[in-house]
C-alpha cells in the first residue's frame, strides 16, 4: 500500500508585498514538521511541490529538518487557485489592492475582516453561477487537482511514499473527492487546515482512501505557538 502525504505550506506573508513568500513563522513550522517526520517516516521515495514560492520554501525547510536530500519534482497541478481573482470578481473595486488594504485597516480585526470577505468571494466562485468570469472555475480547479493526484499515483507505482507540498485548495479538492462532500460544504474543510498540517492518502490497486486530514500534532505541546491557519 502506498502513501501520499499532502502538506499545506507554512505561514505565508499576509499583508506583505509578496504574499507568496514564507514568513519567519512559516519557515519554522516547516522545519519542525521535518524534524517530526524524521522519527515517523522510514522512507520517502518522492518529493513533489507546486510551482509557487511558498510550496518550494516549505519543502526546502522541511527536508532540511527531515535530513533528506531529494530533488523535488514540480507539478503545477498542485498550485493554489488565484485567490486575488476570486476576490476581485466578487468585489471589483479590489482590483486596486490598496483599496482592500485601506478598508481592512479601518476594521477592528483585519485578518477576521479579510476572512469574512474571502469566504463570501469563494462561495460565489464555488456556486458555479459565474464560471465564465473566472480564468479557472471551481469545477476546472477541482479537475486540475485530481488530475495531478492521478498522475502522481500512476508515476509512483505500488508501495511508495510521497511528500507533496501544496496549498489548502488542492487538499480541499482531493479530500472532497475522497469523502464525497458536496460543493457547498467543501470549504468547511479548507478553513480549518493548519499551516504545515498533513493529510494522508493511502492507495492500492483497490482504490484510494483518506486516512488522516489536517494532522498537526507535531505543533501541540511545546510547539503549540506554531499553530496558524493563514
Amino acid at each position: 500500500m502506498g502513501v501520499v502525504y499532502l502538506v499545506r505550506h507554512g505561514q505565508a506573508s499576509f499583508g506583505a508585498a509578496d504574499y507568496d513568500k514564507l514568513s519567519d513563522m512559516g519557515v519554522e513550522q516547516a522545519r519542525v514538521l521535518g524534524e517530526s517526520l524524521r522519527q515517523r517516516l522510514p522512507r520517502v521515495d518522492v518529493v513533489v511541490t507546486g510551482t509557487m514560492l511558498r510550496h518550494r520554501e516549505t519543502a526546502a525547510a522541511c527536508l532540511q529538518g527531515l535530513g533528506v536530500e531529494l530533488e523535488p519534482k514540480r507539478m503545477a497541478g498542485f498550485n493554489e487557485f488565484d485567490h486575488e481573482e476570486v476576490m476581485v470578481r466578487h468585489t471589483p473595486r479590489y482590483a486596486d489592492a490598496s483599496v482592500l488594504r485601506e478598508e481592512l485597516a479601518t476594521t477592528k480585526d483585519p485578518r477576521r475582516a479579510f476572512q469574512d470577505l474571502f469566504t463570501q468571494a469563494v462561495a460565489r466562485w464555488v456556486q458555479g453561477g459565474h464560471d465564465g468570469e473566472y480564468k479557472e472555475s471551481w469545477s476546472g480547479f477541482k479537475a486540475r487537482c485530481l488530475e495531478a493526484m492521478n498522475a502522481l499515483v500512476a508515476a509512483l507505482g505500488p508501495s511508495k511514499t510521497a511528500l507533496v507540498f501544496t496549498s489548502g485548495g488542492p487538499i480541499t479538492a482531493v479530500s472532497q473527492d475522497l469523502l464525497g462532500i458536496p460543493d457547498e460544504h467543501a470549504f468547511r474543510t479548507n478553513w480549518t487546515l493548519a499551516n504545515c498540517g498533513m493529510t494522508k492518502v493511502i492507495y492500492s490497486e483497490r482504490g484510494r482512501y483518506l486516512s488522516t486530514l489536517n494532522e498537526h500534532g507535531h505543533f501541540e505541546g511545546p510547539h503549540r505557538a506554531l499553530i496558524t491557519y493563514r
